[in-house]
């Protein structure tokens, strides 16, 4: 058989037009290329999802405590708890509705959803006056905000095999970049009326507003963001077609590493390669919004509580920084990461080694000056490099387990469960780190070990759930 009958067996064009035939058949013409323009809008629609999540952690202390709902200074970490938790219990309820609607109508139409809503709602959360209207914005926010689960399908259907964890890992650096970005706009813009009066007077809409400037700039980028999704390629199918010859595409992929290999379509409650990769992803994102939230509450703390009595610009400064060394960790070194380790081994031995970082946190209230900026500098570093490795290597997992035409319902259902620890995970953060700045004189250790040792625990749970008889792993490309 011919290598174009072979084509035509594996790309049938059974309608003219069909977006889904339109990209695979351009991919098998791009002769091993990376698909730049196509990875572009990946990282652009993920950035700007992911600045409204990442740009409040530096002022949402102070928000909190300016809303006075909190009693006493150290309940203010509970109640920042449920206020950051509140975008991934909207998202919980919606992601897999998203899911569904990305494999039925395409991905294209929800991406451009998902980003309008980014632009009128992190709008709104700035104009914020009390904290119920803050908890309402958020929610929404994160109901409408359907990105997460076609941007996973739609970055491995655009890349042929030997990218897909190129692809993935884009979305991962652009929440990389979000975590330079978005700290470094909440730090820096918040408050403007207080830290840059010769600008904005108390008067104006920003000495009123605190917070909006901040948000009205990652509304601002949306909006860029929302005009450049009108050239978002579709890579749905639109058609029906007749099962495709395996021993052909076999062949062919051999040859030319042509695209994804054809899975039977079953059930994905009958697909335990796929169900075995949600424990693992839900204990890593618990891990790793309870990090950031504690991390913001620890920096900001007075350090008779155990903190660092850091101000709103060092923890950006240190957060920007983090997510400056994982954008060129991303882009220049987990390839070779990946290729030398495995998905697999790759995941399990940052996570262990994400243990032992975070175990040298408590003993940074001992430093100061230069020796403490450097020393949260870096081990903030490894453990965001650290922890990259992991959910990009879950998300391969992932994505590798199920047909096209469940992706999306798949990466929905695995959003709705790993929104759902999510959004425990700033409430139990908030509460835990309340409880420990008040029990720390009955403690058995003082108040910031305890916290950072129930977020070990956590990660260990995580790095145990990769193990067998845990996980079951589907077939990965070479």
């Amino acid at each position: 058989m011919g290598s174009d009958e072979e084509a035509a067996l594996l790309v049938p064009a059974v309608e003219e037009g069909c977006p889904g035939c339109v990209m695979e058949r351009r991919k098998a013409s791009s002769n091993g290329r990376i698909p730049y323009r196509e990875l572009f809008f990946v990282a652009a629609t993920s950035l700007a999802s992911a600045l409204p999540i990442t740009c409040l952690f530096p002022f949402l202390y102070f928000m909190v405590r300016d809303f006075r709902v909190a009693e006493t200074e150290e309940d203010i970490g509970f109640y920042a708890g449920f206020l950051a938790a509140s975008y991934m219990v909207g998202r919980g309820f919606s992601s897999i509705f998203w899911g569904v609607i990305a494999d039925r109508v395409g991905r294209k139409p929800v991406i451009t959803f998902s980003i309008l809503s980014v632009v009128v709602f992190s709008a709104l959360f700035g104009l914020s006056t009390t904290y119920w209207m803050a908890i309402a914005t958020r929610l929404v926010l994160g109901a409408l905000n359907g990105l997460l689960a076609p941007i996973k399908a739609y970055c491995v259907e655009v890349c042929q095999t030997q990218h897909q964890a190129l692809g993935l890992s884009l979305v991962n650096t652009a929440w990389a970049l979000g975590l330079i970005v978005g700290p470094a706009l909440g730090g820096y813009l918040s408050q403007p009326a207080e830290k840059y009066p010769h600008v904005f007077s108390k008067d104006s809409v920003f000495g009123r507003f605190p917070y909006l400037l901040p948000c009205l700039s990652v509304s601002a980028f949306a909006t860029l963001v929302l005009i450049s999704c009108e050239w978002l390629p579709e890579t749905i199918h639109k058609h029906k077609v007749p099962e495709m010859d395996t021993k052909a595409f076999k062949a062919l992929s051999s040859k030319e590493g042509y695209c994804d290999p054809p899975r039977k379509k079953k059930s994905l409650l009958q697909n335990r390669p796929w169900i075995s990769t949600l424990l693992p992803y839900c204990f890593f994102s618990l891990h790793d919004t309870a990090y950031s939230e504690i991390l913001s509450l620890w920096a900001v703390s007075d350090r008779k509580y155990g903190g660092l009595s850091f101000s709103t610009e060092d923890t950006g400064q240190v957060l920007a920084m983090a997510g400056a060394s994982l954008l060129v960790y991303q882009l220049v070194i987990y390839r070779w990461v990946h290729r030398i380790l495995g998905t697999v081994n790759s995941a399990r031995i940052a996570s262990a080694v994400s243990i032992l970082v975070l175990a040298t946190y408590p003993f940074m209230t001992y430093l100061s000056g230069v020796k403490l900026s450097l020393a949260l500098c870096s081990a903030a570093m490894m453990r965001s490099a650290l922890a990259i490795t992991v959910t990009t290597g879950i998300s391969l997992l992932q994505n590798n387990a199920v047909c096209q035409e469940q992706r999306g319902t798949a990466n929905g259902i695995s959003t709705t469960a790993m929104s759902f620890f999510k959004s425990i995970a700033p409430v139990g953060a908030g509460a835990l780190f309340s409880w420990a700045q008040k029990r720390q004189d009955v403690a058995f250790l003082p108040g910031d070990q305890v916290v950072f040792m129930v977020l070990n625990l956590v990660q260990l749970l995580g790095l145990i759930s990769t193990f067998e008889p845990f996980l079951v792993l589907p077939a990965l490309p070479e």
